[in-house]
């Protein structure tokens, strides 16, 4: 009975083992440079021409799309529900929120970078995604930036 128990023992210590081995590998295949690479190849580069031709029009906008990524994050993590409209008169989205709303800016324009995308690429790239392509490239547009990055085709990764 002892080396039944003790073979259990050694069988659930290589399963947790296992589930946390599969855990690691999942949790490695998150968003990075080259994520759309296939699906939408020029996602990058359309986001990043957008945000370009924002920021010449309007200097302000940068913080203001790097601000829109900070508050989609903020509450309960990065998922594009920010953007989100509400269809309830009576329901308060984030975007609605007493301290949001008329408070944030740039949704016109992180709309005008979703049409673009998905005329490129329907139904690839996910809001959550944008904002986040957005503020990077808002922030490298701002030019304040003392955060260095290094331009790795049509995106950027940050230097370590």
């Amino acid at each position: 009975m002892t080396s039944q128990r003790t073979r259990l023992q050694w069988r659930m210590l290589a399963s947790t083992i296992l589930l946390f081995l599969l855990a690691a590998v999942v949790a490695d295949a998150q968003l990075s440079p080259g994520f759309y690479h296939w699906t939408c190849p020029h996602a990058a580069s359309v986001v990043k021409a957008k945000v370009d031709a924002f920021v010449e029009a309007d200097r302000g906008l940068a913080a203001d799309l790097m601000r829109l990524h900070f508050h989609d994050c903020f509450v309960r993590g990065c998922d594009g529900s920010v953007l989100l409209d509400s269809t309830d008169p009576n329901v308060l989205t984030e975007k609605s929120a007493l301290l949001n709303n008329n408070s944030l800016r740039g949704f016109e324009q992180i709309d005008k970078i979703k049409m673009e995308l998905e005329c490129a690429c329907p139904g690839v790239v996910s809001c959550a995604d944008i904002l986040a392509l957005v503020a990077r490239d808002a922030t490298v547009k701002d030019g304040r930036c003392r955060y260095p990055f290094e331009e790795v085709g049509d995106t950027f990764t940050r230097w370590d």
